[in-house]
């Protein structure tokens, strides 16, 4: 066992080019997302006090979390957050400057994967190559088809 380059380091300090919900569908979204420490943004204080609760919710320490619309606005507060700290391409602000802002599902697998890593973005993706039972498996039949009203 050796301890880990300062090369390798800066490669993940980089960040890491990661699948996202699409905006529409059909389209495929990339972005290059850090891993931010959610307890570190609240020790360096890059969440305001009145999120602190919400963040310690997000970890059952008890506090936001329950089904009050505040506990729901501090908690979406704080995904907000991480996501701002997380996209590193593009990031917040270049989505903000051309009138585009993520989606719930997009926002919800940022954060996941700020807390899990790749690992967590799994339920977004399609079945792998080659796994011909996992579409039996998971009760997935296909594709929806589209209703006609009519």
């Amino acid at each position: 066992m050796t301890v880990t380059g300062i090369e390798e380091l800066k490669k993940y300090a980089g960040g890491e080019i990661v699948e996202l919900p699409p905006f529409a569908r059909g389209e495929r979204f990339f972005a290059r997302l850090r891993r931010p420490s959610l307890l570190g943004l609240a020790a360096r204080g890059k969440l305001p006090n009145g999120l602190l609760r919400a963040a310690a919710g997000l970890f059952g320490g008890g506090g936001a979390g329950g089904p009050s619309e505040a506990g729901f606005r501090e908690q979406c507060e704080v995904f907000e957050a991480m996501a701002r700290e997380a996209l590193a391409e593009p990031t917040w602000e270049e989505l903000e400057e051309i009138g585009l802002e993520l989606t719930d599902a997009q926002i919800l697998a940022v954060f996941n994967y700020t807390q899990a890593g790749i690992k967590a973005l799994e339920p977004f993706r399609g079945v792998p190559a080659g796994d011909e039972g996992a579409e039996a498996r998971s009760g997935v039949r296909g594709a929806a088809e589209p209703v006609d009203w009519d």
